[in-house]
């Protein structure tokens, strides 16, 4: 049986965690073409190496970071959010004529 530490509930069974993707940093919603904000929602890198992923622990609808090799699947950390992301971003719409 694989486990995984949540943050929040401590070592589980991987069964109750959900892949959310890679950590990736946001292009620019306003200023970003169709293609560089499709890049960024569709694409991941496929490296081999330490990746930050989102996992969601279902039960208690937790969203953490994890850092895991994609080669051996072997999951080195995993901590909270705010330990990266401190700024809220504002989507914000320009007000458009209808």
């Amino acid at each position: 049986m694989k486990i995984m530490n949540c943050p929040l509930n401590g070592p589980r069974n991987i069964s109750e965690f959900v892949y959310g993707g890679q950590v990736k940093t946001m292009p620019d919603h306003r200023l970003s073409s169709d293609s560089a904000w499709a890049e960024y929602v569709f694409y991941e890198k496929t490296e081999i190496g330490l990746v930050l992923e989102w996992w969601l622990h279902s039960p208690s609808s937790y969203w953490f970071i994890a850092e895991r090799h994609n080669g051996s699947d072997e999951i080195t950390r995993t901590f909270a959010p705010e330990a990266i992301f401190c700024d809220r971003v504002d989507f914000k719409t320009s007000e458009v004529p209808v």
